[in-house]
């Protein structure tokens, strides 16, 4: 699945918590974050921080991997 934009990593990340049956409230103790954060990121703030963007995609098993797209 390729991410193009903030909304769809958000996306992704809220559709795979949920399938955890997840609350945002678990997943913010268990990534360090704060639920606001988590709840901002789901959203798709474009300004979240990506390293907290990255801990909390790991903490629902989605791996970010980066490739080159062909022209």
């Amino acid at each position: 699945m390729g991410i193009q934009s903030a909304k769809e990593l958000g996306a992704a990340i809220r559709a795979r918590r949920q399938k955890l049956g997840y609350t945002q409230s678990q997943l913010a103790d268990a990534s360090g974050t704060s639920l606001m954060f988590v709840s901002q990121l789901e959203n798709g703030k474009e300004t979240a921080q990506l390293g907290k963007a990255l801990r909390v995609a790991n903490m629902v098993g989605i791996d970010v991997n980066l490739s080159e797209r062909g022209n």
